[in-house]
């Protein structure tokens, strides 16, 4: 398959490109930038737009507009998407801009403080040479910082669903390694659509830090929430409490069913236990999976008291889901929605394996969120949150 400009198309761009007005320029570039990515699209599908041929590894899925800075002013892009589980980005685009930096940013920060593996050591040679130093670490990262900062920091609006949760990573202090916590909170609009509300990072997942990073959501103008979900940390759950206590909370099912193995007292009851509390949790109302709880504590009640006790005690805050619509069930059952995040900012964070301090860490993170939240936004719903669309429970 051969790519070209169409004539038509290739004039129109020369009279632009060499027009004195800038904005002729401007208008130019968007031109060939657009076709470009089509073009590049096309060579990924191994087939043109509406070609049909035994080639073609996927289809093209419209276009998802996007503004990109350029020294001639802003220009508005047609990014061509695909599906059919082919993966496709275009290279005239930096997809990542900011994490990739934040990434670097952290290796060359372990290189310069001497603390680096082999690999990290490696790695910033081959992308940075040998003379990078800690005046050009540090001059990059405020940059990069205070855009960060003021992402961290911008005003939050009326937000439906809170979610919550709280992952690790490492960070050297004082000499030694130590787990640094990271809290990250998901919410969900009134529009459906998800997107990032905060990220802290703290040598600590204790109430004070979860206290706090609630409150800091609070402050920048977090309001109307219906529902939360998270695991039941103490720290959290007392920070929670305090600072929502209000606001119904569904602790995540997931968390609840590993939690369980913890008093099952033999290993071949696992499974069976494992599928009994899922029994609760799929029950079509509350009532019959209060029913069904009740059923399984006086099952359990002598083979398996501990069991017992703890899911008559435990399991009912895992049921508060059935308060919602039927639609929005199987999604805030669990706070899987950070979890799938959780293993992206995982894949990326394993190349630095530790970070040199917390400040690292947090740039490395806060750039990814950034990033991810900005595609969730200008993506499809999430929820549909509208109560005329929703069929009844």
């Amino acid at each position: 398959m051969t790519n070209r400009i169409e004539p038509e198309l290739l004039n129109t761009v020369l009279q632009l490109l060499t027009t004195e007005c800038s904005s002729g320029f401007a208008e130019g570039l968007r031109l060939l930038v657009n076709e470009a990515m089509v073009q590049e699209r096309s060579a990924v599908l191994q087939a043109r737009p509406y070609e049909r041929c035994e080639e073609r590894l996927g289809r093209a899925n419209g276009f998802k507009p996007k503004t990109l800075a350029s020294r001639v002013g802003p220009l508005l892009l047609r990014v061509p998407q695909v599906r059919d589980g082919v993966e496709f980005y275009p290279s005239a685009l930096e997809k990542g801009a900011r994490s990739e930096k934040a990434l670097l940013l952290a290796l060359a920060e372990m290189y310069v403080q001497g603390v680096s593996t082999r690999k990290v050591t490696k790695i910033v040679e081959e992308l940075c040479g040998h003379s990078v130093s800690s005046t050009q670490v540090s001059a990059c990262a405020a940059k990069l910082d205070v855009e960060l900062q003021s992402w961290r920091d911008q005003p939050l609006g009326s937000c439906s669903y809170l979610i919550l949760d709280a992952r690790y990573e490492k960070v050297r202090q004082g000499g030694q390694l130590l787990d640094c916590a990271v809290l990250i909170a998901i919410g969900i609009g009134p529009d459906g659509k998800r997107s990032v509300l905060g990220v802290s990072a703290a040598l600590s997942e204790a109430e004070v830090h979860w206290r706090s990073f609630l409150t800091s959501l609070q402050a920048r103008g977090l309001h109307g929430l219906t529902f939360i979900v998270s695991d039941a940390h103490c720290g959290l759950s007392a920070a929670r409490a305090a600072v929502f206590p209000s606001v119904p909370w569904q602790r995540c099912q997931f968390h609840l069913q590993q939690n369980a193995q913890a008093y099952v007292p033999r290993l071949d009851m696992r499974a069976s236990v494992a599928a009994d509390i899922r029994s609760i949790f799929n029950c079509p109302d509350l009532a019959s999976a209060q029913a069904r709880l009740k059923t399984l504590v006086q099952s359990y009640s002598k083979s398996a008291p501990k069991l017992s006790a703890w899911m008559e005690a435990n399991i009912p805050e895992g049921l508060a889901v059935f308060s919602l619509p039927a639609a929005h069930q199987r999604r805030m059952r669990t706070s899987n929605a950070i979890e799938r995040v959780n293993q992206e900012l995982r894949r990326r964070t394993r190349v630095a394996s530790l970070f040199p301090n917390e400040a690292s860490l947090l740039r490395l993170i806060s750039a990814l969120l950034c990033e991810i939240s900005e595609e969730w936004l200008t993506g499809k719903i999430y929820l549909n949150m509208n109560p005329a669309d929703l069929p009844q429970n």
